[in-house]
């Protein structure tokens, strides 16, 4: 793997063969390696875990949190410390490497990852390329100008490319160890999603509040949303600039918030509305990627650990009068949920959904569904 900076780290390689670039992350989960894999919003990111056995697991047919998007879209590398061992799971059905290759994406064990983690600590998250040849005969020059090449992800529109291109429904609910995922049979509600790289666990988490969603991508317009006459809607998470999202989809978002219509922001669809409200994100230096963040909720007082993966926040100085902050980090201090004054509108900027992670903020759903309740009556 090659830094843009120069930086070289060899070790082993596994997964698929070839080269690949995009901005390089650190992880601090220690469960969860095939959701986070397979999660959209790391599109075009490398992702390094801090926790050294990734793999022991196995993989499954179920764990898979991309909706309908290829699995190209999602994230591009892994590397952890120790190679990959045999699973050891009663729900494996796949080796990781196995898993690794027939996604398409590259392994690399065997560097310190504890020294990479401090490097992307102290110098923010780098354009790298990671190349696995297993007949040898690296250029880590040519690795090191790929790197420098990449466009990165300022500016980058990636919910593009990984939103579905026809409407789907979901009534999937939540995963039980007894029964599997369960079905949902007599909706409370039908939502619209808004889709900019939704998690499947999204969609589950809706069904578990009785809500039938339906799934719709970035470019569909708010008049097309309102004929399916949905009951609330949720702004996806999703990869990429939100300001570059927001040029596609902000016109449509703005349309929904003077509708009235009751609106749940996850992640990026949290960053679109506060973008769509006039507020601004900003890059993060090194972003917050695991399943291990306390999060305060400024109503309550309670404090939850979450799950994120984001690179870009909300800057909570731009919020316009009427917009408030719902939740902060409490590891840096940044923004992490809105509220809104007289509209039934609410966001986070964590994965309430818990796929990888505690379940800390299901509550997060039935709220929503308290606000269609409220505003249907």
């Amino acid at each position: 793997m090659a830094l843009a900076d120069g930086t070289v780290f060899l070790g082993t390689g596994a997964g698929a063969v070839g080269t690949h670039v995009g901005e390089l992350c650190f992880n601090t989960a220690i469960t969860g390696y095939q959701e986070i894999l397979t999660d959209p919003s790391y599109a075009s990111q490398l992702v390094l875990f801090t926790f050294p056995h990734i793999g022991n697991v196995g993989t499954n047919a179920e764990d898979h949190e991309e909706s309908s998007v290829p699995a190209a879209t999602a994230a591009r590398g892994a590397i952890f410390r120790e190679p990959i061992t045999a699973p050891s799971s009663w729900r494996s059905t796949n080796h990781f490497d196995a898993w690794l290759k027939a996604r398409g994406i590259i392994g690399l064990s065997g560097v310190d990852t504890r020294a990479i983690t401090r490097l992307i600590r102290e110098r923010g998250m780098p354009k790298a390329a990671i190349c696995h040849a297993p007949e040898g005969g690296i250029d880590t020059d040519a690795l090191v100008e790929q790197a420098r090449a990449w466009e990165g992800l300022d500016d980058a529109d990636l919910a593009a490319d990984v939103d579905v291109d026809a409407a789907f429904d979901n009534s999937e609910q939540l995963w039980a160890a007894a029964t599997g995922y369960g079905t949902l049979e007599t909706p409370r509600f039908h939502v619209v999603l808004v889709d900019f790289g939704v998690k499947k666990n999204i969609l589950r988490n809706l069904a578990s509040i009785g809500a039938r969603t339906t799934v719709v991508n970035g470019d569909t317009s708010a008049s097309t949303i309102a004929a399916l006459k949905p009951d609330g809607v949720v702004l996806a998470n999703g990869p990429g600039d939100p300001a570059a999202t927001d040029q596609r989809s902000g016109e449509m978002i703005r349309a929904l918030i003077a509708s009235g219509i009751p609106i749940l922001g996850i992640c990026l669809g949290h960053q679109l509305l506060a973008l769509a409200f006039g507020a601004k994100t900003m890059k993060m230096a090194q972003g917050h990627h695991g399943a291990n963040h306390p999060v305060k909720d400024l109503a309550t007082g309670k404090v939850e650990i979450v799950s994120m993966n984001h690179g870009f926040t909300v800057d909570p100085a731009t919020l316009p009068e009427g917009v408030n902050e719902s939740h902060r980090s409490l590891f840096d201090g940044t923004n992490s949920g809105l509220s809104v004054a007289g509209k039934p509108i609410i966001s986070v900027q964590h994965h309430p959904e818990a796929s990888p992670g505690p379940q800390d903020s299901f509550y997060l759903f039935a709220r929503f569904a308290d606000l269609m309740d409220a505003h249907r009556g």
